[in-house]
């Protein structure tokens, strides 16, 4: 009998300890499904973003002389046009003739434009030495940069300032071009619009095009009279483009004359590339599309990459503008979103044998994505990319399905 009360005593117990085992086992705390991405080694590039638009660099509006009763313009936009090409006619209005102050102001005004046109050419002068010493620093930064005494990025604005310098004496003897032919414009203005004898129709004033390039806008199409300095047709040339981004005055202080420019999403293949040209110093108040009062500051950018991979640009199209204010390579890389702050510094939950394990980590620099680690983790750890109130030193964790 006693034999038997020991065994049912034994089972009884067993039954216990399985009950006790299973109850524990169905209390004990589940492996909190979280996401884990690996540190690794990689780029970092700390950028600023904004949208962005082109513009043809050196856009030239021809405007009436004199008043007068244009003609129809023919030209249409992106029709090219040659230096002296006719663009426009006009004909002097019904009963309009120079009285003496008229024809005072005429004078004075060949006058003027004479005197433009000697500074236009100083001007010219000017920006012609500013190329050649450009020119000159660039081949002493190569061949420095072959020997190794200066950096690349240093030959990369020495050519940046050449570039610069070549466009702006261009852009100086355009402006001769522009002047001499205000200067024939104002001349013009002393003729009387008289007809030849007998043939009964007036004199009619020839507008030419002061530069080659393409015919951009046509504000004055139709015939019509028009007034002195009213704009009757846009020329230039669209592949001297520049990008115009407009950036906050906060992120503004950060970008500098030189600096690399990605340029993304303007609808071709590829990212092109870009450098700083123009950091404008003054700002202007800008509402955005919520209402909020901006201050905004505007940035011009020189695109760099080969022609070729650009020609089906035109003046304003929109494009998407990085500016890199630093980058480096070979960097130890972490989701941002893993990061928390820890008193005074920073720190992240790396999974170690299927647990939470507090890690104190030294930042470096920081994008919206990704931050480098300097120091506190190694290449290879697994950390947690959300870590949420669940999540503690010691927490069992396990791997959410992707």
């Amino acid at each position: 009998m006693s034999d038997m009360n020991w065994r049912a005593r034994i089972g009884y117990l067993v039954v216990a300890l399985i009950l006790a085992a299973g109850i524990g086992y169905g209390f004990m705390p589940r492996p909190v499904p979280v996401e884990l991405i690996e540190a690794r080694q990689g780029h970092l590039a700390v950028t600023v973003e904004e949208e962005g638009r082109t513009r043809v660099r050196e856009r030239y509006v021809v405007a009436a002389p004199v008043a007068g009763q244009s003609r129809r313009i023919t030209l249409k936009v992106g029709d090219a046009v040659s230096v002296g090409q006719a663009v426009a006619f006009i004909e002097p209005a019904r009963a309009a003739s120079l009285d003496p102050r008229s024809r005072a102001q005429a004078q004075a005004r060949v006058e003027a434009t004479q005197a433009a046109l000697l500074a236009a050419q100083e001007t010219a002068r000017a920006a012609a030495a500013e190329a050649r010493l450009a020119e000159q620093e660039l081949a002493r930064a190569e061949s420095l940069g072959k020997a190794n005494f200066v950096s690349q990025a240093a030959v990369d604005q020495a050519r940046s300032r050449l570039q610069a310098a070549q466009a702006s004496r261009q852009a100086a003897d355009y402006q001769v071009q522009v002047v001499r032919h205000e200067v024939a414009v104002a001349r013009a203005a002393l003729t009387e619009p008289t007809a030849p004898a007998g043939a009964g129709v007036p004199a009619t004033l020839v507008v030419q095009a002061p530069v080659a390039g393409r015919v951009l806008a046509v504000p004055h199409e139709s015939e019509g009279v028009v007034q002195p300095g009213q704009p009757l047709i846009e020329i230039g040339n669209p592949a001297s483009l520049e990008v115009l981004v407009e950036v906050l005055s906060t992120a503004a202080v950060k970008i500098r004359p030189g600096a690399k420019v990605l340029l993304d999403r303007w609808g071709g293949p590829g990212t092109l590339e870009g450098r700083v040209r123009v950091v404008e110093p003054a700002g202007f108040t800008k509402v955005s599309a919520l209402g909020v009062e901006e201050q905004r500051v505007r940035v011009l950018v020189d695109i760099v990459s080969p022609a070729g991979d650009w020609n089906s640009l035109g003046d304003g199209y929109r494009v998407e503008a990085a500016f890199v204010l630093w980058e480096g390579d070979d960097l130890l890389l972490a989701p941002t979103s893993a990061l928390f702050r820890k008193a005074e510094g920073w720190a992240l939950y790396a999974e170690e044998h299927g647990r939470a394990r507090l890690r104190e980590v030294q930042v470096g620099q920081r994008t919206g994505l990704r931050t480098q680690i300097v120091g506190g983790l190694k290449a290879g750890d697994r950390v947690i990319a959300h870590p949420d109130e669940k999540i503690t030193e010691g927490t069992r964790v396990k791997a959410r399905p992707n």
